[in-house]
């Protein structure tokens, strides 16, 4: 018991800090590209607009985001449904995004903080407070197909609801139904 208990335990850490450095490196990249475009536009053609910069570098991220995640980090738990999908990656983004703004919108009218840098490290805050989110909403509502058809990842559901996942059985394929004693029904 302890055993399979200690193996699925192993199997369910292996398939979730995989998935979390794909997830990690993604999110790099676009948090490289949410802040530097940021960065320039809250220090350029949106200076007086710091919230909307967020916004602006957060859009332009997601876009990233969502084409490296389904092609690379989930690309196994691609949903057939693209456009429920780009919705749903949207939906649970825009609720990242709002988090991020609203860090930098509370600091700034809020707490009165007028210092950019001090309103670009907020916005950087509601950034790691959005990315737990991001991750668990990515991976159980967005691209939450089962990994059957590679064989690493073929008991991904045993490891995670502790039972083997059954097909459900078709009538034709159904044993016949026996009676209360045992026997064949007429």
């Amino acid at each position: 018991m302890f055993s399979t208990l200690a193996d699925r335990i192993r199997g369910l850490a292996s398939l979730f800090w995989r998935e979390v450095a794909k997830f990690g490196a993604v999110g790099g990249v676009a948090f490289v590209i949410d802040n530097g475009l940021t960065y320039y536009l809250m220090h350029g053609p949106m200076t007086d607009s710091e919230a909307k910069a967020r916004f602006v570098g957060a859009t332009v991220a997601t876009v990233f985001s969502w084409v490296a995640n389904r092609f690379w980090t989930f690309r196994h738990r691609r949903q057939a449904n693209v456009l429920r999908e780009f919705v749903m990656f949207v939906i649970i983004n825009g609720i990242g995004i709002g988090i991020s703004t609203g860090f930098t919108a509370l600091a700034k009218y809020g707490m009165g903080i007028d210092d950019k840098n001090l309103l670009f490290l907020a916005g950087v805050a509601g950034i790691l407070v959005a990315t737990v989110v991001r991750f668990f909403a990515y991976r159980f509502l967005v691209f939450n197909q089962e990994l059957d058809q590679e064989p690493e990842f073929s008991n991904d559901h045993e490891i995670i609801e502790g039972h083997p996942h059954r097909e459900p059985v078709r009538a034709a394929e159904s044993p016949a139904s026996t009676s209360v004693d045992g026997g064949p029904q007429a």
